[in-house]
């Protein structure tokens, strides 16, 4: 008896291993995808970890990098003076008027002039200066309408026939109607407006 419980022992044995060399258990070929898992998390945790790093350090160093110098011929602008925006018209209007002193008028070639509009805004009929200054290039036959800078007479003109009028320092104060993609239609003198 003894005998046959060893053969039996062996021939389980046996069948065992058998079994073993033809497929592997279940328990063995899940822990075997359970490394590989393992692997493929950690190298893409190291090659996240890389980049991340490349990153922050290009982020880094646009941060310390220079920006170019300014010179004589291009200034930076100063942060301190507010920004022109050009105005945009309101719903269902078709233009946006911007108050402001023309003046510094330059007669370009190509039909061009170029104004200085120094910004200002109307307070009950007064108007006061907002700080902000900008520089417009118009064509020649923008039209102008005028009063007190055609002597009281009111009428139409064409920028090009009031550049001697407006070559001066801030004197004469006009609204400008820009249209929805902020271009300057018309100038028309705002002789309503009493300048402070």
């Amino acid at each position: 008896m003894v005998e046959k419980t060893g053969l039996d022992e062996r021939l389980a044995d046996l069948a065992a291993d058998g079994r073993l060399g033809a497929a592997p258990l279940a328990a063995e070929q899940i822990r075997a995808r359970g490394d590989r898992r393992r692997r493929r998390k950690r190298a893409a945790r190291a090659s996240g970890g890389v980049l991340l790093a490349a990153a922050v350090l290009v982020g880094g160093l646009s941060l310390v990098r220079p920006g170019p110098e300014p010179t004589a011929a291009d200034p930076s602008p100063s942060t301190s003076a507010p920004l022109f925006v050009p105005p945009t018209p309101a719903p269902g209007e078709e233009y946006a008027t911007e108050l402001g002193h023309v003046y510094g008028a330059v007669a370009l070639d190509g039909g061009r002039v170029r104004v200085t509009v120094q910004q200002l805004r109307d307070e009950r009929g007064t108007a006061v200066p907002t700080g902000v200054v900008h520089e417009l290039t118009l064509p020649a036959v923008t039209p102008v309408e005028v009063r007190e800078l055609a002597g009281g007479n009111p009428g139409d003109m064409r920028l090009d026939e009031v550049v001697d009028r407006l070559r001066t320092g801030p004197r004469w104060v006009f609204a400008l109607d820009y249209d929805g993609e902020g271009r300057v239609q018309s100038l028309r003198e705002a002789h309503w407006l009493t300048v402070e």
